[in-house]
């Protein structure tokens, strides 16, 4: 089959007069393999994987959160965050206390070991983004963060950027 038959079947092409943003697709996925890929290395010195570091992540900016709260955050299965949870609960990495109001909640909150983690993790992406953000020049950070949060579903946006928010709120902890 000829080349402009084959661009005929790409369903991209068929759709819209505007080329796919293939640098873009193939820059953030280069960018996503590197950006974690340091975190792996780390991670797997514990044998710990991806899901172990999100949930990490998210319980210590976010100390008190819920199973629930992290269910909705992550998007994964009950099933699925059970098995990684008990690991990082077994491993002395996060705890599970009783809520205050409701003693039936269970809120979660990193150990110092879990802080510890979780802090080394941030500071070896923290630096991929400095440098980044270095060499792309000043002000970059503004129009990274707009981007970032344009690529969030439009019915998660506000969601996701009151997180953040929360996030900052607890301090940079580095």
């Amino acid at each position: 089959m000829s080349a402009p038959a084959l661009q005929s079947l790409d369903p991209v092409r068929a759709t819209t007069h505007v080329a796919a943003p293939y640098d873009l697709i193939e820059l953030i996925f280069f960018a996503y393999r590197d950006f974690v890929g340091e975190a792996d290395l780390v991670l797997s010195s514990y044998g710990f994987g991806r899901a172990h570091h999100r949930v990490l992540h998210f319980v210590d900016r976010l100390p008190g959160l819920t199973i629930a709260e992290l269910l909705d955050i992550l998007r994964i299965t009950k099933q699925s965050l059970n098995r990684v949870l008990r690991d990082l609960v077994e491993g002395g990495f996060i705890e599970q206390r009783a809520g205050v109001a409701d003693r039936r909640r269970r809120l979660l909150v990193t150990t110092r070991s879990g802080e510890a983690l979780a802090r080394e993790l941030a500071r070896v992406q923290s630096d991929r983004i400095a440098k980044a953000l270095d060499q792309a020049g000043e002000d970059t950070r503004v129009a990274v963060t707009r981007f970032l949060a344009g690529m969030v579903g439009e019915g998660d946006r506000a969601h996701v950027l009151e997180l953040v928010a929360r996030g900052r709120i607890n301090g940079p902890h580095l």
